[in-house]
This record gives C-alpha cells, structure tokens and sequence, in this order.
C-alpha cells in the first residue's frame, strides 16, 4: 500500500463524490487542478448509464471543469465490450435511455426496443426515460427464458432531493415478477479498472479508487487490488464500513478532505 501523496492514477466516482446533481462539491476544481499540476492523471468511472460519456463532459464542462469524452469509463462501456467477448451476435432488447441505445449501437450491438421474434438476451439499465410497456416486455422475455444481464447493481442514485431508484432497484421490482435476478456487469466488478489501468499503462499500486459507495465502488477497488478512499459526501457511512467485508483502505469526509490528504503538504498546509 502506497502512501497517498504517492498516488498518481485517481479512479473518481462522479455522483455523490464530486457533485450531487447540477452543485459541484468545494474541493473538487481544486483536487482536479493539483492533479493535472503534479502530473498525474484521473480518470472518472461511473456505474450510471443513462448517459453517454459525451453527455457527461459537457456536464462537467458546464460544471466548470475541462474535460472530453476521454476522460471517462462507463458501465455502458464495460458492458458492450463483455457483449461483444461473450455474445457477439446476440439481438439484445435493451431497456434504458436514447442515449444508452445509441451508445450500445455505435459499439456494434445488435439492439432491438421492441419485442420481436429472435430476442437471445434482456439487458437492462439505470432507465431514466422508464415506461410500464418497458417493464411488460421485461417481464414477458424473462418468462422466455433468455439472458438477462444488467449495467449495475446500484439500488439508488444520488440526487439534490435524496435519492432516486437506480438499475438494481429496477432489477429487484423485475425478481418480485419473475423470481429472475441478472448478470451485473458494472462495479463491483474489477472490469472498469481493469480497463482503466491496461489503458494508461499504470499498475494497480499506482492508482487510488475514490467513491461514496461500499458495495460498488470500493468492492470494485478491493476486487481489482486498488487502494480505495471512501468519502461520506454519498450514501456511505462511518459505520456501514466497519460492518463491511470488503472495507476500505481510506475513508476521509470529502473531495477537499482527499485533496488536503494527498496534495497538503506540497501546498504548505
């Protein structure tokens, strides 16, 4: 385990990390900008897949901070590229956003949003635009028998009025349906890191996952042998990770309290 201030590859969480909604958190610019100056690289990485990673920089854009489409790993990404290894030619119904469907087509999945003959696999999403004719075509393929494979677990989603229900809390309402539960492909899976530190070349003892969610983002970081910092700006508590099997190894109150743990000293505080 490296000291912090030795770290130079920060895996970050966006929701409940950086930012709830449209408010940045105090101590993001600033840890972002220390970063960038101490030549280092952060990458940020997502369980929310209702937005494509262009959607994403431009919210940051707006937000203030600098940033392409480059600059983030979806669960939308982990998840075609484990369709493209392990179903290459399947016709997938996906149930999520335009921009979700858009997404799967340009990385060369066959996508259907209509229930028609020769459906392999359900592949289901954080849905914002969700309709009951999307959940009744759910629970008809499910009856079927076909694949079922979803972006993420995450029950909830972070937002300025508390929460909001995420992918697995949609994945839940479909098992009280149809007793099925699907394949999560997403954090806690190390597969985003995995990707994120083969593409930049950077071992894992180099790299820090940042994120508010214990059974998402630091699993993920535990699962992929990265040091983790767990930030009580989100869902996670003080006493849900001493309760946690895969716990983590930092938990500091915020974005500012991680930029003063890894760039303080070098700023002469």
């Amino acid at each position: 385990m490296k000291d912090l201030t030795q770290k130079r590859f920060f895996l970050l969480d966006m929701d409940g990390t950086i930012y709830i909604d449209h408010t940045l958190f105090d101590g993001t610019l600033d840890f972002l900008s220390h970063v960038r100056e101490s030549g280092g690289k952060y990458l940020f990485l997502t369980n929310n897949s209702s937005r494509s990673a262009e959607d994403y920089a431009k919210k940051l854009r707006d937000l203030g901070i600098p940033s392409d489409g480059e600059d983030f790993l979806t669960a939308t990404d982990a998840t075609t590229l484990y369709l493209e290894h392990h179903y290459p030619k399947a016709l997938v119904y996906a149930m999520g956003t335009r921009s979700f469907i858009e997404e799967l087509r340009e990385g060369g999945i066959r996508v259907t949003t209509e229930l028609v003959d020769g459906i392999d696999l359900l592949l289901i999403s954080n849905d914002t635009e969700l309709t009951f004719r999307k959940l009744e075509d759910a629970c008809i393929l499910l009856g079927r028998g076909v694949t079922y494979i979803a972006t993420n677990p995450d029950y909830v989603c972070p937002t300025a009025y508390g929460y909001a229900p995420d992918c697995g809390s949609f994945a839940e309402m479909l098992r009280r349906a149809t007793g099925r539960m699907p394949l999560f492909i997403g954090k806690p899976e190390p597969a985003m890191l995995n990707l994120a530190l083969k593409k930049y070349g950077v071992p894992a003892e180099d790299a820090l996952m940042v994120g508010d969610r214990l059974y998402t983002d630091i699993a993920a970081g535990v699962n992929a042998g990265v040091d983790t910092v767990l930030v009580l700006s989100g869902e996670g508590t003080r006493e849900e990770a001493e309760k946690s099997e895969k716990k983590p190894t930092y938990i500091l109150e915020n974005i500012r309290a991680l930029d003063d743990a890894v760039f303080g000293r070098k700023n002469g505080k």
